[in-house]
């Protein structure tokens, strides 16, 4: 989450955001919540990090494919996306789990893909909801549902993007954003050969970042905005990069920090290529990948691994910050962390 969303005023307007609970959404599990999985230590520095006796919970289940959570924290609930179902779901700690948005990526008719909806969520400075869409290819924000949804950005150079994935926000304010194909039809005409990382200016242009990776998808700065990580969704080669931010606004230095290919397989039923990410106060690395969430030192050594034992997409923090929401596969659960997200 950006900085900004220290200053978050109680009465933003994501708060006026209604949520439709006319369908059976998937359901909550009642508490106390049933924990699930484990945590992997590799280094005594996860101590730190996370208690010995920490326990994943499993909050909800039902789900297609959970992605992008996000806390708000003027109404003290997560919303998530259900990409398949085109939902952006609705989990409160005292109320459970409601539909927010429907439509939530697509608002068209037609679609002949498998991921549709909303993928990756974040907040901006003024607490409104800015979403990666993918059936309708841009980033977009939704300020009430009067208004409907604004583009932020649909096009570089012209060509529609392929589907957008994952946003977050850099020091001033901007949002950076990633665009591999997952969300694209199969009907649908590409119109942009590669697979970029973005950003959108503040009068509204769109400057590319970089494009040498093959699948770009989850993204985070480090605390203090000089790095940009990017995890790269892609069996060949499923690593994550780290870049400089220099004076110019724009990516050098960009080198490897882990590859997370010896921990494919090492876990019956753990897969998933490396996706989303959050970074704490400490500068750690909390990223989806092989065995569900990856713990990583900024110099690229991995500490542990919380292994809910499904696929995890993304992740992000809540509460009072130190509680990490966890999107797997079908089920949606958090575990309780000693630190803090950036931000908070």
């Amino acid at each position: 989450m950006p900085p900004t969303l220290r200053r978050l005023l109680p009465a933003l307007l994501i708060m006026s955001l209604a949520h439709d609970t006319s369908a059976a959404p998937p359901s909550s599990v009642p508490a106390p919540f049933p924990a699930i999985g484990s945590v992997e230590r590799l280094d005594p520095a996860l101590d730190r990090l996370i208690a010995p006796d920490a326990v994943i919970e499993k909050l909800a289940e039902g789900f297609t494919w959970a992605e992008g959570p996000v806390w708000v924290r003027s109404g003290g609930h997560l919303l998530f996306s259900d990409v398949p179902n085109n939902i952006v779901h609705r989990w409160d700690p005292k109320e459970g789990l409601s539909t927010f948005l429907k439509p939530s990526g697509f608002t068209g008719t037609g679609y002949d893909g498998t991921e549709q909806g909303s993928n990756g969520l974040t907040l901006d400075g003024q607490g409104r909801l800015v979403l990666c869409q993918h059936g309708d290819r841009r980033l977009a924000r939704l300020d009430s549902p009067q208004s409907g949804f604004i583009t932020l950005a649909d096009r570089f150079e012209g060509r529609r993007f392929n589907s957008p994935n994952d946003v977050c926000f850099d020091a001033k304010g901007r949002p950076v954003f990633t665009d591999p194909p997952y969300g694209l039809a199969k009907s649908a005409v590409r119109e942009i050969d590669f697979h970029g990382v973005y950003r959108v200016e503040s009068n509204g242009s769109v400057t590319l970042l970089t494009k040498e990776l093959e699948r770009p998808n989850g993204l985070a700065f480090s605390p203090d905005f000089k790095r940009l990580y990017v995890a790269n969704s892609h069996r060949p080669r499923p690593i994550v990069m780290a870049y400089d931010i220099g004076a110019d606004d724009r990516l050098h230095n960009g080198r490897v920090l882990i590859d997370t290919t010896p921990h494919f397989g090492d876990k019956p039923g753990h897969g998933g290529l490396p996706d989303g990410m959050k970074v704490d106060v400490e500068g750690n690395l909390w990223v989806t990948g092989p065995g569900g969430v990856l713990i990583i030192r900024p110099d690229g050594k991995l500490l542990g691994r919380i292994l809910p034992g499904h696929t995890t997409a993304n992740c992000g923090w809540g509460d009072d910050g130190r509680t990490l929401y966890l999107t797997s596969h079908r089920v949606l659960a958090r575990i309780r962390t000693l630190t803090k997200g950036a931000g908070w």
